[in-house]
């Protein structure tokens, strides 16, 4: 079966991209859970994330921002000791500052599905060669949220979390993915 050329032959990464990656989501919690976690990848692999994903949910509220807009300074320093995070002391600042930054948006999930009219956009990418690193709708949505006060937002992050939240949806057409998603959306 062919898949994104990123999909490797790890467990978590072929369920990930099987079942996740590129499904378009409406839904707010998941939306603030994966914006948080994109920032936390920045600069590592996101199979890295994936493995610690658990344990980000468990020591960072499941991701209700009302909670880890809240975290006190000394959660993050006993996050700090966490070998199943990652621990990165400007990540967990910018976790909580996001969440605070989330809490203060009218409506999150319109602004970020603003950058492509609120459906999602598909491009027709042959295989992952033709892929960019990043997009207008990502430059549109990056000067949002850094406008809003949100970190760990610039474009590259904010296209993989376009990607990954299917509001781009950019499995390539050699993928089995793309045909099941495509048929469903409108362009």
């Amino acid at each position: 079966m062919q898949r994104c050329h990123w999909c490797t032959n790890d467990a978590d990464y072929i369920q990930y991209h099987d079942t996740e990656w590129g499904v378009p989501s409406y839904d707010p919690h998941y939306l603030f859970e994966m914006l948080i976690l994109e920032g936390f990848q920045a600069g590592l692999s996101w199979r890295t994330i994936l493995q610690k994903r658990e344990r980000f949910r468990e020591v960072l509220f499941q991701f209700r921002p009302e909670l880890l807009a809240a975290m006190p300074d000394s959660h993050i320093d006993t996050l700090m000791q966490d070998p199943g995070i990652v621990r990165n002391r400007l990540k967990l600042r910018a976790a909580r500052t996001n969440a605070q930054a989330w809490l203060r948006l009218e409506n999150p999930v319109e602004l970020i599905w603003s950058v492509t009219d609120g459906q999602p956009k598909i491009n027709h990418y042959a295989d992952h060669t033709h892929a960019p690193a990043t997009s207008p709708q990502a430059d549109e949505l990056s000067r949002f949220l850094k406008k809003a006060g949100f970190k760990f937002v610039g474009p590259t992050i904010c296209h993989a979390y376009l990607q990954a939240t299917g509001v781009l949806m950019e499995h390539t057409m050699d993928c089995y993915r793309y045909k099941q998603l495509s048929v469903n959306l409108i362009d």
